[in-house]
């Protein structure tokens, strides 16, 4: 297994004291309860209140200010106490941020992995266990009744499809402007973006080059968001998009014409991995030996940082219980394999995009 650097110290040694391993092991325990108390002191207000406070506050001036009973205000701040995102002063009792608590208020990508939690994840992670062994999202039940998730991201209620389009979008616009510079430096005309979602990549190649047009293959139901979406916004003309369910084997893609550019963002990890061999070769037949294929993810094992990696291999677990039940966050090295097998080379690879994207570029044999 390739692992970057810091990854490497970090898994293959034990790391932590007799002790430190037994209080995980709580916290593991916990877990559930600790989120909740985490998002509530954050939801409330009280951390916020907490950072702010020159001195601190004591329990009774924060049950004041949120409004809670002493009781309710007790129970949260002892808690937080032991989970580690507040500190006391043993000698005045007047509670503080704690640097956990700290990037819970104040990081954009932990901020948005709770909203994705609680909102889409939480009361599906119940059925994990269920999802693992029959290798479907058993967890979807409580969102809705559809296949996979992605035929009812545009029939879910707002708050839900908030977090969910707020988790997407997060991690893949902030590669946007890395990534534009590395497509278009091979001048494409036309482009193809497969799993184009609400067109937001789209909107951006038509901003950045006057020359481009694109299309938009993705499920019937997105594509109806996406026209929506882009509907008046600049260069929304030389935008367009075809429905179709890239799940069935014998969906092809457009062949009426050749694209210079295949572009799939954050996609390929909505599929197992004979999905994938499937969708990429049916990809070759819109290609010709100038066509690139691009292909951007966030490899766990390519991240710089543990906590990136964390984050990623857990999201495999969304893709278990609530998205589809075959599709997971991948390693770089597995992704080679399933590239090889669809009878594509690699021709290079851009690390560190954004928030850990990389970028694969493609071409024929």
């Amino acid at each position: 297994m390739n692992l970057f650097p810091d990854l490497k110290k970090k898994y293959t040694k034990e790391s932590l004291s007799a002790r430190e391993a037994q209080r995980l092991a709580e916290f593991i325990a916990f877990g559930p309860v600790i989120f909740q108390t985490a998002r509530i002191m954050s939801k409330w207000g009280i951390l916020e209140m907490l950072r702010n406070r020159n001195g601190g506050m004591t329990i009774e001036e924060i049950a004041k200010e949120t409004a809670i009973s002493t009781y309710a205000a007790k129970c949260l701040l002892e808690a937080s106490l032991c989970i580690g995102i507040v500190l006391i002063d043993d000698k005045t009792n007047r509670f503080t941020l704690s640097k956990t608590g700290w990037f819970l208020i104040n990081d954009p990508a932990t901020k948005v992995n709770i909203d994705f939690n609680h909102d889409v994840n939480y009361l599906g992670w119940f059925n994990l266990e269920e999802s693992l062994r029959k290798g479907k999202p058993e967890g979807l039940k409580t969102l809705g009744d559809w296949p996979t998730v992605y035929e009812g991201l545009s029939s879910l209620p707002k708050h839900i499809q908030d977090s969910w389009f707020g988790f997407d979008h997060f991690y893949s616009d902030n590669s946007f402007d890395q990534a534009l510079e590395i497509v278009f430096g091979y001048k494409p005309r036309t482009l193809l973006d497969v799993g184009g979602n609400t067109g937001r990549w789209a909107l951006r190649c038509v901003e950045y080059n006057k020359n481009v047009s694109v299309t938009i293959l993705d499920l019937p139901q997105q594509i109806c968001m996406m026209k929506e979406n882009i509907k008046d916004k600049k260069g929304a003309e030389r935008i367009d998009g075809l429905g179709v369910d890239l799940l069935d084997e014998a969906a092809p893609m457009p062949t009426d014409r050749k694209f210079d550019v295949i572009w799939m963002s954050q996609f390929l990890d909505c599929f197992s991995e004979e999905q994938i061999v499937s969708i990429l070769k049916r990809a070759t037949k819109v290609m010709n030996e100038e066509s690139r294929l691009f292909i951007m993810e966030t490899f766990w094992d390519r991240q710089r940082f543990e906590p990136a990696a964390l984050c990623l291999t857990l999201t495999s677990l969304y893709f278990t219980a609530i998205a589809n039940g075959n599709s997971k966050m991948y390693h770089s090295e597995d992704m080679e394999r399933l590239i090889n097998e669809a009878g594509i080379v690699i021709e290079t690879t851009h690390d560190h995009l954004g928030h850990g994207h990389s970028i694969i570029v493609c071409k024929l044999k």
